[in-house]
């Protein structure tokens, strides 16, 4: 499984276990909403500062983002 599909399921799942959708977390992060929908899709990479913000609003460490299933 390649970094993009960890971080995509990682993301998908701590934005719905915060009760997010991807507009609203887009918006505490102050990200486009379709770029939140392209990381979820794995058609970006996403970069360090966004791994960062997203973190933050998701309430959990960047490295959770990033961890093997």
């Amino acid at each position: 499984m390649e970094i993009r599909e960890i971080f995509a399921r990682n993301l998908r799942k701590a934005r719905k276990a915060a009760g997010l959708s991807q507009e609203e977390l887009a918006h505490r992060a102050d990200i486009d909403r379709t770029y939140i929908s392209a990381l979820e899709r794995c058609v970006y990479a996403a970069s360090i500062d966004v791994v960062g913000r997203l973190a933050k609003e998701l309430d959990v460490e960047p490295s959770e983002l990033l961890r093997l299933p």
